[in-house]
């Protein structure tokens, strides 16, 4: 019996994605918003040193890859891609982020990840084109005090497709934001990681529950293209 309703509940699952995927081609137009590739978030060197395991380090290599297949097929099928990187300002501190990591709003963040022109700044095996918007950031999400919002409501937005680094965090933090600016999103469960294999399935398993539709890549190009 336990088969059976198993079964029943994995079919139930199916048809609420296929009516959302007929959804989402009706919402509009989609966009792909791509998070955090930045050497300091991706480096495998910088990666290890900070005690990133095997497991971990493969799986960002794997989910870059994904990403940037992603962005491909997104210019292929002329879907604009956003991107959205950290530029942290050591002038204007998160005393926030300060406190929960030392105790103390007021501790030096010399050591926080890509400062604004740095090379930790850069992206990492991924490349903006030409005239594809690029969104500084300051906090783990693209909207908080962003102009991502407007960039959207410029290409027109119907949906988003969330890809990056890291799945518990930035790009959990941007899926999030985007439901509440009334934005549907898939999140591309290949072309997202985390730091260790567990957190990023956990982190793809509350999305599901509260934020997004999770998606592969694969999934994803096919709803992009012309039905």
């Amino acid at each position: 019996m336990s088969g059976v309703g198993g079964a029943d509940a994995r079919d139930a699952v199916l048809r609420v994605e296929d009516v959302r995927a007929a959804a989402l081609r009706a919402a509009g137009h989609p966009v792909l918003v791509v998070v955090d590739v930045q050497r300091d978030f991706a480096d495998p060197e910088l990666l290890a040193g900070w005690g990133v395991d095997d497991a971990g380090l493969a799986a960002v290599d794997a989910a870059i890859t994904r990403c940037d297949e992603l962005v491909s097929a997104a210019r292929r099928l002329d879907v604009p891609v956003v991107w959205v990187e950290l530029a942290y300002d050591p002038a204007r501190p998160w005393r926030a982020s300060a406190w929960l990591q030392t105790g103390d709003p007021d501790s030096p963040t010399d050591s926080f990840p890509c400062v604004a022109g740095s090379a930790g700044a850069d992206w990492w095996r991924l490349d903006p084109a030409p005239g594809e918007a690029r969104v500084r950031k300051r906090f783990y999400s693209g909207f908080a005090d962003t102009s991502l919002a407007a960039v959207l409501e410029e290409l027109q937005a119907g949906w988003l497709v969330v890809a990056g680094l890291t799945t518990e965090c930035c790009v959990q933090a941007t899926a999030t934001d985007a439901v509440q600016h009334d934005l549907p999103v898939v999140v591309a469960r290949d072309a997202t990681a985390a730091y260790s294999v567990a957190l990023h399935d956990a982190a793809l398993a509350s999305l599901a529950l509260n934020v997004a539709d999770v998606r592969g890549s694969s999934e994803i190009e096919a709803l992009w293209s012309p039905a």
